[in-house]
């Protein structure tokens, strides 16, 4: 079953890779058109123009995005029986999950909001996780730590960050495209700008309590763990700046003077903090949260 998991991780991660170039193309490609003009004493005039790429990218996109959210989901559950514990209890286990979270999530808003595109940008953010995954850890199915043999706890405060994590993610990525679509909607080919706010605004609200319960559920395990619900740990401290960033990114998106690309460079924010927290905090920053 493990050599099943690590099979399906990388049938999901090169189906993200390609559904990422799809959807990047889609969004953002175009190609020569050269067409006749009316004829002169010359000779017939060709003129050169730039032209959106063909519709089949996007349609690409989404079907790779949909068969790797697929494959992905099989790997996290074969992950599961192959281990007997939760998915995600080392740095492997943690980035592939975290990056499985994000093209779900992607897919599941995408066809929510009924705007293909969206994916743009988180889908690359996925593969990047998988690649770090592989290049810098072992697939190798490992005993747990002392620390993470709480298994409800693992299961239920790590799943919490995870799913926040994905859903920030995916607003992240609609938050990006918003700053780079204008609220003039600049690119035809880009989602409007209405749109990516909309899906902004829907994944934040559905992943901000997530991450608060996951930070509360963290403070609750600590006690148990290390006799203290807070220790500004650089993994906690990350965690609750990001929490904050989203909270005043919800208190902008009520003001209408802080609507748009205010509220957006917020979201953005938030999500950088996250990242850094995933690949700076978890690889250069000692604390009590490494069991790489």
């Amino acid at each position: 079953m493990a050599d099943a998991s690590v099979a399906l991780f990388w049938i999901g991660a090169l189906l993200t890779g390609l559904a990422s170039v799809a959807h990047l193309v889609g969004a953002f490609g175009a190609r020569t058109v050269r067409r006749a003009a009316a004829a002169t004493s010359a000779g017939t005039v060709t003129i050169t123009a730039s032209a959106p790429v063909s519709d089949m990218w996007t349609r690409a996109g989404q079907t790779l995005s949909l068969l790797a959210a697929g494959a992905l989901t099989l790997m996290l559950v074969a992950r599961s029986l192959a281990t007997g514990h939760p998915p995600y209890a080392n740095m492997f286990e943690y980035l592939t999950a975290f990056g499985a979270g994000v093209v779900i999530a992607a897919v599941i808003y995408e066809r929510r909001v009924g705007q293909a595109r969206t994916a743009a940008l988180a889908l690359p953010l996925a593969l990047t996780l998988f690649i770090v995954a592989d290049v810098a850890f072992s697939s190798e199915v490992r005993p747990l730590v002392p620390a993470l043999q709480n298994n409800w706890l693992l299961a239920v405060h790590v799943a919490a960050m995870l799913v926040s994590y994905s859903l920030i993610a995916v607003a992240g990525g609609a938050a990006a495209l918003y700053l780079v679509q204008g609220e003039r909607d600049r690119f035809a080919r880009l989602p409007r700008a209405a749109a990516l706010s909309d899906l902004t605004y829907r994944t934040v609200v559905a992943g901000f309590p997530i991450l608060g319960l996951g930070i509360a559920l963290g403070a609750y395990w600590g006690n148990l763990a290390w006799g203290r619900y807070w220790g500004w740990d650089p993994k906690e401290t990350t965690a609750l700046v990001s929490w904050l960033v989203l909270a005043g990114y919800l208190h902008a998106h009520s003001l209408s003077r802080w609507r748009g690309r205010r509220a957006a460079w917020l979201v953005v924010a938030a999500l950088t903090v996250i990242v850094f927290n995933v690949f700076v905090v978890n690889f250069v920053i000692a604390g009590l949260h490494s069991y790489a």
